[in-house]
């Protein structure tokens, strides 16, 4: 699966639409980077966060996901409490080709303080703005910016397309806008 360069993904941006909106060069001046690179594209983190806390003694079930367990707040900054996690979703649209497979990994700003981010796969012909997952391993609360980069999509494209994509079968998360929460 070959990774794809950038002007593969400006190319299937203008043409397909495949991320909107597009920002055709990387913007880093004063900010964490966003926009198209080499191999990649780096996604801005919308200004709408769900934190986790554990004010109501809530459990965290995935098969019966309650909203007890966080309080959303907006804005242009959001502190992750020490040892705690945050939702939040890219600013951009994704639409993803039935050849492709999009892996996400965190930026390095981030990384070096003790955020992680994680995002499961993008499948071929899925669509929806992404929900990114940013746990704080460390023992102070930190700093996320709404607006500024949070992680960096690679499209690695297949050999072939699947016999099933994620549109096909009808995903459950097909579609989404804003922080899509665990369904079942």
């Amino acid at each position: 699966m070959p990774i794809m360069p950038d002007h593969w993904i400006r190319r299937m941006a203008a043409e397909q639409g495949m991320i909107e909106p597009f920002v055709e060069a990387q913007r880093r001046e004063g900010v964490i980077s966003y926009g198209l690179s080499s191999y990649g594209y780096d996604a801005r983190a919308a200004d709408e966060f769900k934190i986790f806390t554990n004010v109501d003694n809530a459990v965290v079930d995935p098969k019966a996901f309650s909203e007890d367990g966080f309080v959303t707040r907006q804005g242009p900054v959001c502190i992750i409490p020490p040892n705690s996690f945050v939702l939040t979703h890219t600013v951009e649209y994704f639409r993803i080709p039935r050849d492709v497979l999009v892996i996400c990994l965190g930026k390095s700003t981030y990384a070096r303080c003790g955020l992680i981010v994680n995002v499961t796969p993008l499948e071929p012909e899925w669509e929806g703005q992404v929900t990114i997952e940013i746990s704080n391993t460390t023992p102070l609360p930190a700093k996320v910016y709404a607006n500024e980069g949070v992680c960096q999509f690679l499209f690695l494209k297949g050999e072939g397309a699947p016999e099933v994509s994620y549109a096909d079968r009808k995903g459950k998360y097909m579609g989404q806008r804003g922080v899509a929460l665990p369904r079942l």
